[in-house]
């Protein structure tokens, strides 16, 4: 807001005229009413006085804040939206650049409209984007600076996307570093950058790397919406979730084992005699596809460390000692089946 708003805002808060307003601070009233039309300025030797009437901080007098707030940034981002259907781009840009100048720390803002104008520019095939594209850039750059990891990162990724439309390929690396180490969309761009630098086997490895970790995340995600169908006695639901998660493991190639082990408990809580005799057959049967990923031709390119025959074993005894407890498994006694898988198997 500028000065004179502001003076008239306070001022007619205190409900006092601009005539009482220019007795007490010794100036004309034609003086204070210039002021609040904007045609000119209070003397800078005037603004402590003025303050002081007024009864708020010099800041506030200003209209000085170190950083907008998330209220007034969304009205800046609206403004510049409604510029570009009733303006030039160029007048857009300009607004633009006007706001990140009253605002040079806010990295937030400046991240949003550099985002903004880019797109803007390129879905505008006829504005000549080499008039704007450098400042967008330099923007982007200035936001990289912000403390917000979020800011950081996706300034960093409009950076990346940059030099990677224009083939300048060690320079969109660059700004990977700026994404967490582990993050699923830094090796996504990661193996991008590998595959057009033809880095074959590493584009391959990391993009297996991200298939496998895939699996995991999405795995995790069935179980607890399972949970929650459980939960809500939602049982065909949970059923659903259950079958989704057994072709999730197919599909990612985890082997019989995983496949079928993810039933089992949806089987005990249901008391199917029949299901939880097929699911146990499999499980026994299927030990040695443990992991069974290591041999898929999906993850050829990654390296797994060798298990112990050891390791399957003990998982084979711990899995067979759960199936032994009687009170679990009450549903399944005197099923001569059963008694003879779980019982009588070698544990």
């Amino acid at each position: 807001m500028e000065i004179g708003k502001v003076i008239q805002k306070y001022r007619k808060e205190l409900n006092i005229t601009q005539e009482e307003m220019a007795n007490r601070l010794g100036v004309t009233a034609p003086a204070v009413n210039k002021w609040e039309r904007g045609v000119t300025q209070p003397d800078i030797a005037l603004l402590a006085p003025i303050a002081r009437l007024l009864g708020v901080p010099l800041d506030t007098l200003l209209s000085f804040q170190k950083e907008p707030t998330t209220e007034e940034i969304s009205k800046i981002i609206k403004t510049l939206d409604h510029m570009f259907e009733i303006s030039s781009y160029e007048e857009a840009f300009h607004y633009a650049a006007d706001i990140i100048h009253n605002y040079p720390n806010c990295h937030m803002l400046i991240w949003q409209l550099a985002i903004i104008l880019d797109a803007r520019c390129v879905l505008n095939k006829t504005i000549d984007a080499t008039l704007y594209k450098p400042q967008i850039i330099r923007w982007y750059l200035r936001a990289l600076e912000s403390q917000n990891p979020e800011v950081k990162r996706h300034a960093a990724d409009s950076l990346f996307h940059y030099y990677l439309n224009k083939e300048n390929y060690e320079e969109a690396e660059r700004y990977l570093c700026f994404f967490p180490e582990e993050s699923t969309d830094r090796k996504r761009l990661l193996a991008e950058i590998y595959s057009k630098t033809n880095r074959r086997s590493n584009a391959y490895k990391t993009y297996e790397e991200l298939l496998f970790s895939e699996y995991q995340t999405l795995s995790a995600v069935l179980h607890h919406l399972y949970l929650l169908s459980l939960e809500d006695q939602q049982i065909d639901q949970a059923k659903m979730w259950i079958d989704k998660a057994s072709q999730l493991a197919t599909v990612f190639d985890m082997g019989l084992y995983h496949s079928e082990s993810c039933k089992l408990e949806l089987a005990t809580l249901e008391k199917n005699v029949s299901d939880t005799l097929s699911i146990v057959r499999h499980l026994l049967a299927s030990f040695a596809q443990l992991c069974a990923f290591t041999d898929s031709p999906m993850y050829t390119h990654m390296e797994f460390k060798m298990v112990a025959e050891s390791f399957y074993e003990k998982q084979r005894k711990n899995l067979v000692a759960a199936l032994q407890d009687r009170e679990t498994f009450a549903y399944m006694k005197g099923n001569e089946e059963w008694e003879a898988l779980v019982f009588e198997t070698k544990s």
